[in-house]
C-alpha cells in the first residue's frame, strides 16, 4: 500500500458515503471518538464502508452524547473484496479473535468456520468474529472487510464446494515438499485455505479431502505449528507463492 499514511485514525460506518451526507456514530463510537481518542468538534477522521471507498469526514457535534460525520472528499476508490478464501476450525475465543484479525491483515476475502471431528470451540459467535474483521480493517488501511459466515459441517462444506476453486489443505502429514513449488503453478487461480483443528483431521476427514479433484495438501515445513500459527504462515506463503503480494510485486 504505497504513500499511504497508516497512523491516521479511521472508522467503519454501516452507511452509504457521500459528499455532505451526515452520518450518525453510534454509542460505542461517539464513546471512542470523544472520550478515549479525545476528537474536538470538527477534527478530521478517515471513514470507510467496504462500498463507497475511504472518505475524508469532519466530527459534528450534535449534543453532549450524539455526533455525526460528516464526509467531505474521496481518498481512495473502493477495492474488490480479496477473493482468497480462509476456513478453519475454531478455536477458543482468544486465539479465534487473533486468527480472524490476522486473516484479515493477510488478505482473506471470507472467513469461514468449519465443524471438524476434533475441532475444540463447536460454537462459533459470527457477530464477534465480524467485529474483530472491522477492527482489523479500521487499524490496517484495509478497505474491503471480509465476510464472516456462520459455522458450517466440514462434510456439508466440501459437499457444496466450488470446484473452480482449488482448497489448500494444511496436511501436517504431506511430506517436507516445498508449499512455494507446489503454489506456484496455482498463481492467479481461485484459492482457498483450510487450516484444521489443534489435535488435526481425523483419519477419514483426512482421507476424505485427499480423494476430492479440487483439494490440494500443502506442507507447512517439518515443525508442527498451533491452529493460529499455522493460519498466518500459510496465508504468508499462499500471498507470496500464489497470492496478490505476488502480482503486486511483478506489476
Amino acid at each position: 500500500m504505497p504513500d499511504y499514511d497508516i497512523s491516521g485514525q479511521r472508522l467503519f460506518l454501516d452507511a452509504p458515503l457521500m459528499a455532505g451526507a451526515a452520518v450518525e456514530a453510534s454509542p460505542a463510537q461517539v464513546n471512542y471518538l470523544l472520550n478515549v481518542l479525545r476528537l474536538e468538534d470538527g477534527a478530521s477522521i478517515l471513514v470507510f464502508n467496504g462500498r463507497d471507498g475511504e472518505w475524508r469526514a469532519r466530527l459534528r457535534r450534535e449534543a453532549k452524547k450524539r455526533l455525526s460525520l460528516v464526509p467531505e472528499e474521496t481518498l481512495r476508490d473502493q477495492t474488490p473484496r480479496p477473493d482468497l478464501h480462509w476456513l478453519f476450525a475454531p478455536l477458543k475465543s482468544a486465539r479465534l479473535d487473533y486468527m480472524v484479525q490476522k486473516a484479515v491483515e493477510m488478505g482473506a476475502g471470507l472467513i469461514q468456520p468449519v465443524m471438524t471431528q476434533h475441532c475444540q470451540a463447536p460454537r462459533f459467535n459470527t457477530e464477534r468474529a465480524q467485529a474483530n474483521a472491522v477492527e482489523a480493517a479500521e487499524q490496517c488501511g484495509v478497505l474491503a472487510v471480509p465476510e464472516c459466515r456462520d459455522i458450517l459441517r466440514l462434510d456439508k462444506v466440501l459437499a457444496g464446494w466450488d470446484e473452480a476453486r482449488t482448497l489448500l489443505f494444511c496436511d501436517e502429514r504431506a511430506g517436507a515438499a516445498s508449499p512455494l513449488e507446489t503454489l506456484a503453478p496455482l498463481a492467479g487461480k481461485p484459492l482457498a485455505l483450510l487450516i484444521g483443528p489443534e489435535g488435526g483431521f481425523s483419519r477419514d476427514e483426512r482421507e476424505t479431502l485427499l480423494a476430492l479433484p479440487f483439494v490440494t495438501p500443502i506442507s507447512l515445513g517439518p515443525r508442527i505449528l498451533r491452529a493460529d500459527t499455522a493460519a498466518v504462515a500459510a496465508l504468508a506463503v499462499i500471498q507470496a507463492a500464489a497470492g496478490d503480494w505476488r502480482s503486486e510485486s511483478s506489476g
